[in-house]
């Protein structure tokens, strides 16, 4: 073999060693690194604050602001897991107060504390806060661990997701998610005590139709 052969014969060699390597390289893209049980990809809360500016006068919420926050609240669809609080100035608890009755209507109490919202509240003014929060799992699904060889013994990058996304989806108040509830044992109780009155109180389902049937096939 000439020197101009065993050259030529030298680069291919080498490229196709090099193709092959990279080939490798390429199939080792992708493989998952989390050894443990936790999933990568966890629930976030996000909130939203909704604001209306209202008019308030020495008795508190006059009667046109309270039809007009009413309103304001169906067209939000007030539900459970919203939470309203009152920025006003003057601290006036028949404003309060008034809030605080329109709320109940939808079985809401008001917080304590509002938060901070852009602009000044002038004095004659209250600000009414609504914040909603929303939970969801950024992404997924991630199928980008698409590699069959797992040299790490890792989980799949999508593992967990499934069930953190239904979590996020059914949760009542994402809230919750950050935070367990709170509660004393007397709302439980009145709770518990109210479902077992009504099941011991409410007529089975039925029942007078089954007694008809069964006298009419006694005859």
């Amino acid at each position: 073999m000439t020197k101009t052969g065993f050259r030529s014969a030298t680069k291919i060699a080498g490229a196709a060693i090099s193709l092959s390597l990279g080939l490798a390289l390429a199939g080792c893209g992708g493989i998952s690194t989390n050894k443990s049980l936790d999933s990568i990809h966890q629930p976030v809360v996000e909130r939203t604050n909704f604001t209306l500016d209202v008019t308030t006068g020495p008795g508190g919420l006059p009667y046109p602001e309270q039809r007009r926050l009413t309103g304001w609240f169906d067209t939000l669809s007030l539900r459970y897991g919203d939470r309203i609080a009152i920025d006003d100035p003057l601290q006036s608890e028949a404003t309060r107060s008034a809030v605080a009755a329109l709320a109940g209507r939808y079985g809401l109490l008001l917080s304590d504390d509002a938060p901070v919202t852009p602009g000044q509240v002038e004095a004659g003014t209250a600000r009414i806060v609504l914040t909603r929060s929303k939970a969801r799992v950024p992404g997924c699904p991630d199928w980008s661990s698409n590699s069959d060889n797992n040299f790490n013994n890792a989980t799949s990058t999508n593992f967990g997701c499934a069930v953190n996304t239904n979590l996020a989806a059914m949760v009542a108040d994402p809230e919750h998610l950050l935070k367990g509830a709170e509660g004393d044992g007397e709302t439980v109780v009145m709770s518990s005590n109210k479902a077992i009155d009504s099941y011991r109180t409410r007529k089975p389902t039925g029942a007078e139709d089954l007694k008809t049937l069964s006298t009419q096939k006694g005859n």
